[in-house]
């Protein structure tokens, strides 16, 4: 799916792909949502791939607060360099691991919609212009937008096939 050029396009297709990726989950009966997945894979269940998306959506929501108000924002998290994402996803899981998925869904819901309404507010140039806002550096916002939303809900939905074969 080529990525979207405008606001329009932008809030369909994470708008499709959150639906597609709920759908996905509602296909499964409770035995296969909770089975572990194969060994060696970082998210070890369905869980952990929901926790991880709302813990991005978290990131993002975190990063855009502080870098709408002029500030320089921990990116990706406190304590952490881009470099460092197997060792931050790793604490994601860990930090969720007792979450519950009923749980989990609610949560990713939530942050889900904010992460809409942020789109929703603004205009196509405000979203696609590179560098208008100091803090997404030499990318737009709407760069962001879609890893934290579109092309992260396709990354589970992959993972989760994947996973259930």
């Amino acid at each position: 799916m080529p990525k979207p050029k405008s606001k329009e396009e932008l809030l369909n297709q994470s708008q499709e792909n959150y639906r597609a990726l709920m759908q996905l989950i509602d296909s499964y009966s409770k035995e296969e949502l909770s089975m572990e997945f194969p060994k060696g894979t970082l998210n070890r269940n369905v869980r952990d791939i929901i926790t991880h998306l709302h813990q991005w959506h978290l990131f993002f929501l975190a990063w855009y607060k502080v870098g709408m108000k002029g500030e320089k924002p921990d990116m990706p998290a406190k304590g952490y360099t881009w470099q460092m994402l197997p060792a931050l996803n790793n604490k994601v899981r860990e930090d969720f691991k007792n979450v519950a998925l009923e749980e989990a869904l609610k949560d990713l819901k939530r942050s889900y919609k904010k992460v809409q309404k942020i789109t929703m507010d603004h205009s196509n140039e405000e979203l696609f212009e590179k560098k208008r806002y100091k803090w997404t550096g030499s990318t737009s916002l709407a760069a962001y937008l879609i890893a934290n939303s579109s092309s992260h809900y396709t990354w589970a939905i992959k993972q989760i096939k994947k996973a259930k074969k």
